[in-house]
């Protein structure tokens, strides 16, 4: 799940670091009235570390996955509980 939503992430953080575009320069007077690019820039660097660190947070709970055994055994512990007494 953190791989696919950090690829997905990085995928659109380097769209808009290289071609992207904010949707208010659709609405502005002007392009980059509201938003300056040092602005987007900066919003879309943050997308490219977010997603990077979701990646690789899956990678790491991956390869702790492999430490965790996948059942735990244990005797069954007797109890003085009787329901039809």
């Amino acid at each position: 799940m953190f791989v696919a939503w950090g690829g997905l992430v990085v995928l659109k953080g380097f769209y808009d670091l290289t071609v992207g575009e904010p949707e208010s320069n659709l609405y502005a007077p002007t392009a980059w009235a509201f938003v300056s690019r040092a602005q987007w820039k900066r919003y879309a660097a943050f997308e490219v570390v977010y997603g990077a660190a979701c990646a690789a947070l899956s990678w790491y709970l991956f390869r702790y996955s492999r430490f965790v055994p996948e059942t735990l055994r244990r005797e069954r512990e007797s109890s003085e509980f009787d329901p039809f007494r």
